[in-house]
């Protein structure tokens, strides 16, 4: 029984010893991140590289429309349409329409 109660003991005490120290390094690990998010030469990369992203799924976006035409099920028509309605874009393509 003594063996037992020291074994908790210690698992008590290396908790919060080990909670404190990690709750430590958790706050120096976070303000690092700020300070580099803050940079501006971190800030123009991140920009650049969404820009970049943008542009490629445009060109993706017209190329897979082209190949596949109507054979896109309406279900998933409708949904790009409610992403683009939600994100401002709408009227601005004519996905998921039938051409008659």
């Amino acid at each position: 029984m003594r063996y037992r109660l020291t074994f908790i003991a210690g698992v008590a005490l290396g908790y919060v010893l080990g909670t404190r120290a990690g709750r430590e390094r958790y706050e120096q690990l976070k303000k690092s991140a700020q300070r580099l998010a803050e940079n501006p030469a971190v800030r123009s990369a991140a920009e650049s590289a969404a820009h970049g992203g943008r542009e490629f799924a445009g060109k993706a976006y017209h190329s897979v429309s082209e190949k596949v035409g109507d054979r896109v099920p309406v279900s998933v028509s409708d949904r790009v349409r409610s992403l683009k309605e939600r994100s401002g874009q709408n009227g601005s393509d004519d996905w998921g329409t039938t051409n008659t």
